[in-house]
């Protein structure tokens, strides 16, 4: 142990000299302070000229891959929106499905909180429609139930228990709070385990307001948690289009709060600050962001000349891709199935959309389960990789008549079309693993040949004229986020990987990162993991002088070149 603790010292040690990626483009080095802060966890984050015509840039790129489905960029007012297959409510017109949450439900909560006829109307209520206060009076915040604020608490006490990395991040902070001073915004999912990220944030000196990036995936006891511990949170579960926007609005328009750090997933925060409040990015130190999504937004601003502040890519760090990509799919999607459609998966004929690490995760899984799989690609390489792997290699077309199970992982849009569904056998399940919530072209079934029988909690029947139906999961959107759960463990490697990539933004020293999107220098990638490798009791070999030299490395890393992935 003696040993292990004489390399992670070294490892920090060596980490403040220059640290720059081997063979990139641009050398980078890591703050002092940051470095500073790891080594203390280890023994246990423009020229405004530019940003003219940006509304278009946005435009031009975006199409339809944010989250919430809209054929207008800014809010969409009840009397202004088209819902189709809209069903009735005691408050009128609400979207089709309401989910039940990753790990529970309302309904259940609400039952131990009381069953009188108030509290049922209550839930009727759009949370926009009522204000609600916590036990220390305060109501900066738009959820669904501050009751079920101590049922939240225990599901994040439950997910702290395997995100030990952001317990030893908390540790650090203990003598210097590296976010001192960080406003920062969010647009990500709001679970258990993304609570976890945003205490942490806060434990190290940052505040923030936050908004869900998908309309199914908050668990609304989780915010109610959030919004308890006086932390300024927007968001429940099936929201409308409308609200969707609202809460990102209330996250930015703040008098006399003004945000200097944004952390995305998808790129709606981002997009909404270009298009109504541009003049914000003047004290903006940087974006982080999650998804493939927001990412392509990002590089085509970049392109353009209209990226006016630095941006760190966490999508693309090792960490992420090897682990939540893949493994936390791998897992997920099998779970996600059952739920929602009872799935027998032994003999079935699944296609998968795609064969990145989302498509390579959700592949394996259904494989070692007894389905007969089938991949499309547009990538010759990642084509090859499925060939090697033991997929047949297909065209969507040749084979969509005979398939039970279609599964989009891609990031793209409208790869199954409306086109595709017309030819699908009867019983066929669609659902969508990938970030977007256009990779399955939904809107094209609200013709009015067609029926949409909303048959249980995130699965809808879509009836031909012939009688013939497709069973739709969660209308589209990220399936496992909206019907199931993912491993804790998991998302603790990609928030730690966020909070690192918001520290070394905000600390980073004036010049050092441009107008521009970079990956998380590789020496904190290797970091993420380290930080993770305690839970197994595991323990690096050390390289020699000799070794290192041999191999021409840092003896303490960083391992691998930039473009590793």
């Amino acid at each position: 142990m003696e040993e292990d603790a004489h390399h992670t010292e070294a490892a920090m040690s060596s980490a403040l000299e220059t640290a720059t990626d081997r063979d990139s483009p641009q050398p980078l080095t890591i703050s002092s302070k940051l470095l500073r802060m790891l080594e203390i966890a280890s023994s246990w984050p423009p020229a405004f000229d530019q940003m003219q015509n940006n509304e278009e840039v946005f435009d031009a790129h975006d199409g339809a891959v944010s989250e919430a489905p809209r054929t207008k960029r800014q809010i969409q007012y009840p009397e202004q929106s088209t819902e189709f297959n809209s069903r009735f409510t005691k408050t009128g017109r609400r979207s089709l499905s309401r989910s039940i949450s990753q790990s529970s439900t309302d309904s259940s909560a609400d039952l131990h909180l009381g069953d009188s006829d108030t509290e049922f109307a209550e839930d009727e209520v759009s949370p926009r429609d009522r204000q609600q206060i916590n036990s220390k009076g305060k109501s900066d915040f738009c959820i669904k139930n501050i009751k079920l604020a101590d049922f939240g608490r225990r599901e994040i006490q439950l997910a702290e228990e395997e995100m030990t990395a952001l317990t030893a991040l908390r540790k650090a902070a203990q003598g210097e709070k590296p976010l001192a001073g960080a406003k920062i915004i969010g647009c990500t999912h709001i679970t258990a385990q993304t609570a976890v990220l945003f205490e942490t944030l806060a434990v190290l000196g940052a505040q923030f307001r936050w908004a869900a990036c998908n309309i199914y995936s908050t668990q609304n006891e989780v915010a109610a948690a959030l919004a308890e511990q006086d932390f300024p949170v927007f968001a429940w579960k099936g929201e409308s289009e409308d609200d969707f926007w609202w809460c990102i609005d209330r996250c930015v328009d703040l008098e006399g709060w003004e945000p200097n750090m944004i952390l995305d997933d998808g790129g709606d925060m981002t997009h909404w600050i270009y298009k109504k409040y541009p003049q914000l990015f003047k004290k903006v130190k940087g974006v982080v962001e999650e998804s493939i999504t927001g990412i392509h937004r990002l590089h085509h601003l970049s392109k353009a000349g209209k990226l006016c502040v630095p941006a760190m890519n966490v999508n693309d760090s090792v960490t992420k891709q090897k682990f939540d990509n893949l493994y936390c799919c791998r897992e997920s999607i099998l779970d996600s199935l059952r739920k929602t459609a009872d799935v027998m998966f032994g003999g079935r004929q699944v296609l998968v959309c795609g064969y990145g690490e989302v498509g390579k995760g959700c592949s394996a899984a259904l494989k070692s389960m007894g389905s007969l799989v089938c991949v499309t690609e547009i990538d010759p390489i990642c084509a090859l990789q499925a060939c090697m792997d033991g997929f047949r290699l297909v065209r969507l077309s040749d084979v969509i008549r005979q398939v039970d199970i279609v599964i989009t992982c891609t990031g793209n849009k409208n790869v199954v079309a409306r086109e595709h569904m017309d030819l699908m056998k009867n019983g066929c399940i669609v659902c969508n693993m990938g970030r977007s919530n256009t990779e399955i072209d939904v809107a094209s079934l609200g013709t009015p040949e067609l029926v949409w029988l909303h048959v249980r909690e995130q699965v809808d029947h879509i009836i031909w004229p012939d009688g013939k139906r497709i069973v739709l999961l969660a209308e589209g959107r990220v399936l496992n986020l909206s019907c199931s759960t993912v491993p804790r463990y998991v998302l603790s490697i990609t928030a730690t990987t966020q909070a690192l990539a918001l520290i070394e933004l905000f600390n980073a020293p004036h010049g050092r990162y441009k107008q521009d999107v970079y990956l998380l220098p590789k020496k904190l990638d290797e970091y993420v993991a380290s930080l993770h490798l305690q839970t197994f009791d595991a323990h690096l070999t050390d390289l020699t002088d000799d070794q290192a030299k041999y191999l021409g490395l840092n003896k303490y890393g960083p391992f691998k070149p930039s473009y590793y992935r």
